[in-house]
């Protein structure tokens, strides 16, 4: 830690974190006594089951990508490992909708998953998948360790069974009615139209996924890890000794634990998967939740065979687990519980800073539902702008609590904040640099008032970012590096170099070099967050390497060397490119609705005698206006073949009058008279709903003559 040691040598940090005003930063610098060689990042492994999405991004990926490329900045030793998780129910179900095998479902998305995480730069040391034949032999050894070393319980429980395909089925195969809202497609562990956690018991009319037959319970055995064994370490190590993890993780483990451990199965009878590798376990593997973490060890393995054991079994060490909140039990709980189960020295967590979730426009992101921006979707509909979606996704991250993307916040960051602060302060410290030294940059002369307090409001944003980074609190790292670029160009409206040109190039020498030094701060600043965009800032001014102890440095480009010409480091998003994404979305809710919709059910029956009292014709409208003072009704005049009659209808959402004269409607024609709004509606006009709520008139296929009788 280059910045500081400790809280007592330094009062300047202290001011930071008072200026910050969040309390989290003061734990973590006291508890910054212990050191550590070195720093494994783990992500949360992806269900290869489809493409990633802005969920998955802003919860895991982009927050890990900028610790590690920070702590690589800083010249730490760490690596960055993740991987596709391949096995388990959701892999199946794809591999059964789709007629293809399992392996075929994983080898797809995988690919797509690893490519476009690479695309997007995240910074892998290692993304690998747990089908590989390392993982099985880890996963494998892992389970049998604890099988020999009499840590697992075996219980006998009843589970849905399918008995015309002969097969024990896990919860997602099971579909029934949810007992809350009354959806018909609940799943056995979720239903997805109301959110309520369910049990298969919890059904109504539970039937199988595979066969639509109604399901039995039959009696199966499986291998439990009794996770109330280690409640009391567990309860030890994260309540007292990580008092400085996120409140959102320190608060959902608090919970678990004084709800009381329970013994959670590490079996289930599934054909895909890692078998269980013990005899008499034929047709069960290894609980998906069981198996993915350990893929987190096999990852490492992979990248370091010979050294692996460094970064999980050295007390040196530390391990930062990168996940969303669905995931904070497994990481803080059960894999912790696995460890301490396993020994050997296996290190548990230093820390797991959990995001919540990222909706979008307003609803919660569904894979099931299509509702999701798909990072392959977005890299081709956004080509060279990577930086804009890591920007935007960092700046609106759910660090604390749920947070919303929307189209237009994207489209405002980028325009107001990307285009309009930091890339035209660089735009403009590189242009004029040319307009007035043909792009050589001139030496530092004596500083005035304004350049010293630059300076130092730069010193004391970089120790406001480097807290933030080290406390994981990413929102507020990137609002101090964007401060860099908002004080350069405070600095150019109050120093105007352009007028000074006339009479003190001097002067102007100082504060383009000065400007330009704050464009190297801002290439640093903005490594972990927006690579590309560093990359290309750096190439600009002619940098060589760069590292986090520069940061602060007003000395990082030399007097009298040349910098490359200027070149625009984002552009503006227009709004037909919002506009077409608005329109996507709107067209999978409007699928969605469709896919949804039923008609309404039966209303009771009605003898023949009574139908035929109601007199339907056809009418043809003469004249039609809305009523004012309401939004939803229309007077029609309608020709009924005998006489004009008036008729109110509260369809005018749907229907502009001046395109339904002329037209011919269905109407009931001996309803009794009815004051609407002070106008007498003498009947009512036939519409039907639409699934996705909008009215259709109901007319005649073929012209006929007013007043005909529909019967």
């Amino acid at each position: 830690m280059w910045v500081f040691s400790s809280v007592s040598s330094n009062f300047a940090l202290r001011n930071t974190i008072k200026n910050i005003q969040n309390v989290n930063y003061l734990i973590f610098i006291i508890s910054m006594e212990k050191k550590f060689k070195r720093t494994l990042i783990t992500t949360a492994l992806p269900y290869a089951n489809g493409p990633v999405h802005i969920g998955h991004l802003a919860g895991v990926y982009v927050p890990a990508d900028i610790y590690a490329r920070y702590l690589r900045l800083r010249g730490e030793d760490v690596i960055m490992v993740g991987g596709s998780d391949e096995h388990g129910v959701p892999i199946t179900l794809r591999a059964r909708k789709e007629g293809i095998t399992p392996q075929e479902v994983v080898d797809r998305y995988h690919a797509i998953i690893k490519d476009s995480l690479e695309e997007l730069g995240v910074s892998f040391d290692v993304y690998s998948r747990t089908t590989s034949k390392l993982h099985h032999e880890t996963a494998s050894e892992f389970f049998r360790r604890l099988y020999d070393k009499g840590e697992f319980t075996v219980q006998t429980a009843l589970q849905p069974y399918d008995e015309k395909t002969q097969e024990f089925l896990a919860d997602r195969y099971v579909l029934g009615t949810c007992p809350r809202c009354h959806n018909e497609n609940a799943y056995g562990d979720q239903c997805e139209a109301c959110g309520s956690s369910l049990n298969v018991t919890d059904l109504i009319n539970p039937r199988s996924a595979l066969t639509g037959e109604p399901v039995k319970m039959r009696e199966t055995t499986h291998w439990y890890l009794p996770l109330d064994k280690w409640e009391e370490k567990l309860r030890h190590w994260i309540l007292d000794e990580h008092k400085e993890w996120k409140t959102n993780v320190y608060g959902q483990c608090k919970s678990w634990l004084d709800a009381g451990l329970q013994p959670r199965a590490v079996s289930r009878d599934l054909k895909w998967g890692v078998p269980v590798p013990v005899e008499g376990a034929e047709g069960k593997v290894l609980y998906v939740w069981f198996d993915a973490p350990i893929g987190y060890i096999s990852n490492t393995k992979e990248i370091l065979p010979d050294s692996w054991e460094r970064y999980w079994k050295d007390p040196e060490s530390r391990i930062v687990n990168f996940i969303g909140k669905d995931n904070i039990v497994f990481h803080c709980i059960v894999f912790p519980a696995m460890l301490m189960a396993y020994g050997d020295n296996f290190q548990l967590p230093d820390n797991v800073p959990a995001n919540e979730f990222l909706n979008l426009e307003g609803d919660k992101i569904s894979t099931s539902r299509n509702w999701a921006i798909w990072l392959h979707e977005y890299l081709k509909d956004f080509p060279g702008k990577q930086d804009v979606l890591r920007y935007v996704l960092t700046a609106n991250a759910p660090e604390t609590k749920d947070n919303d993307f929307t189209w237009a916040d994207f489209q405002a960051r980028n325009n107001n904040e990307l285009v309009a602060i930091l890339g035209n302060f660089v735009n403009r410290a590189v242009v004029l640099t040319h307009k007035y030294f043909n792009g050589v940059v001139p030496p530092c002369g004596e500083l005035q008032p304004v350049d010293t307090q630059l300076i130092a409001d730069l010193k004391t944003t970089r120790d406001a970012l480097t807290a933030a980074l080290d406390t994981f609190h990413f929102r507020e790292a990137l609002k101090q590096a964007m401060e860099i670029a908002r004080l350069g160009n405070k600095y150019l409206q109050e120093t105007e170099p352009w007028k000074l040109a006339k009479t003190d190039m001097e002067r102007v020498k100082t504060i383009l070099n000065i400007a330009i030094q704050l464009c190297a701060n801002l290439a640093i600043a903005f490594e972990p967050f927006t690579p590309f965009m560093s990359k290309k800032l750096l190439k600009i001014l002619n940098g060589k390497d760069i590292n986090w102890n520069m940061l602060g440095c007003m000395d990082l480009v030399p007097a009298n060397a040349t910098i490359g010409s200027p070149e625009l480091l984002f552009e503006k998003i227009e709004d037909d490119a919002i506009a077409a994404q608005l329109k996507r979305l709107a067209d999978i809710k409007k699928a969605n609705e469709m896919a949804a919709w039923k008609p309404a059910p039966q209303a009771e029956e009605v003898d023949f005698d009574t139908f035929t009292k109601s007199d339907l014709r056809v009418g043809t409208v003469i004249e039609c206006e809305k009523v004012p003072k309401a939004d939803k009704l229309l007077r029609f005049l309608i020709d009924d073949g005998m006489e004009k009659r008036t008729i109110v209808s509260g369809i005018a959402k749907y229907y502009k009058p001046e395109e339904l004269v002329g037209k011919q409607v269905c109407f009931i024609a001996n309803l009794p008279p009815r004051k609407l709004k002070g106008i007498v509606s003498q009947g009512m006009i036939l519409s039907a709903e639409n699934s996705d709520g909008s009215i259709v008139l109901l007319s005649p296929v073929g012209p006929v003559a007013p007043g005909s009788k529909i019967g």
